[in-house]
This record gives C-alpha cells, structure tokens and sequence, in this order.
C-alpha cells in the first residue's frame, strides 16, 4: 500500500509533464525534460529499492559468507562523496554487494540531511562486534524519531518536502544489517549532527 502511494506522485507528475511537452515553448521544454528524466529516476529507485526490501525478506534469501574488506569498501564508496575515512583493516563474512549499498545508503542519506564534510570510521573494540559509523554535521535526528527512521516509508515530518526520498533507504540498512546478523542505530554526535552506527559480526 505504501509503495503504490509513492508511486502514485512521480507517476501523475510524469503525466502533467508529457500532456504539456509538446505544447510548450522551447524554452519550457528543456525544463520538462529534466522534470520527467528526474521522475522516471525516482520510479527506478523505488522499484528497485522494493524489489531488494522483498528479496531480504525472503526466508529462501540465502547469506553470502564471503570474507569483505569494509576498509576497502568504505574508502571507495567514501570517495563518491568526498567523505573522510578512517579506521582500522576490518573484514566481515557477507555479502560484498548488500554491505556496499548499505554504506552507500547511510552515505547518501547523510549528503542529503548533512552539511560539510561526512566522516566514515571504522573500528572494533575488544572482541565485540566491527562497527562502521557515518557522522554529518547535519540537524540531527530527536530522540523519539531515533527508532522510528529506520522503518520502511517513514520520513520525519518535513523533511520529504525539502529533502526528497522515499522512506526506504534506512529501512534497507536495517535489513542488510540484520540478515548478516547485526544491527544499525542512530546516536547523537558531539558537537551537532549524527551518526549512524552499523555493527556487524566479526
């Protein structure tokens, strides 16, 4: 019910746009073909972000137990975002491509709420579970949003109008998380702004 109501708005804004496109003037025209490129990317997104949602829920979805280098991938997905890693040489068993677009969801997630610079870290301590941490400089999230973040289609009041997104891109980092036996939480940074902490079986 909540994918086809967010369908539903990409969906009519698409419509408008074509019933106008040919009428309009040349100046217009370029305008309402970035609107309709724009709102067919939004449709891909969340088509695909609802078709990887229903595969982890899957209880056929097999766990991949292949040794990932999170250092490795941290720095390659941190340099798409200009973000600052660090941490020590950490390796997970899972899924390379899953814990990929769980990073790369936190990361986007924090351009998009954040200002300034995104800072990765990654660390074990003692002999607990590898923590990977993305911190923004950004408004922060309230303690009673704290939870409710990372379920499936919920956006804190506002912030879908300024920020745009579907409600699915924290949802999945939980899911990710936990089919590979982890969890993720948001924690408040000093200084202002948050961090979103995904922890993970060594």
């Amino acid at each position: 019910a909540n994918a086809s109501h967010e369908l539903r708005s990409p969906l009519a804004r698409l419509k408008m746009a074509v019933s106008l496109i040919d009428d309009a003037a040349p100046a217009q025209r370029g305008a309402l073909q970035r609107e309709i490129h724009a709102d067919i990317a939004e449709l891909d997104t969340l088509v695909e972000e609802v078709l990887l949602a229903s595969r982890l829920d899957s209880p056929s979805m097999q766990r991949a137990r292949e040794p990932v280098d999170l250092l490795a991938l941290a720095a390659e997905e941190g340099a798409r975002f200009d973000a600052e890693v660090d941490g020590q040489a950490l390796s997970v068993p899972g899924d390379e491509k899953l814990l990929r677009r769980a990073l790369r969801n936190l990361l986007e997630n924090a351009r998009r709420y954040g200002v300034g610079v995104i800072d990765v870290k990654l660390q074990r301590v003692a002999t607990g579970p590898v923590e990977l941490s993305v911190c923004d400089r950004g408004p922060g999230v309230p303690e009673a949003y704290r939870e409710r973040i990372f379920e499936a289609f919920f956006r804190m009041p506002g912030h879908a109008e300024h920020a745009g997104g579907v409600g699915l891109g924290l949802s999945l980092v939980r899911q990710i998380a936990q089919h590979h036996g982890g969890s993720v939480r948001c924690v408040p940074r000093n200084g202002g702004g948050s961090c979103f902490v995904l922890s993970l079986p060594a």
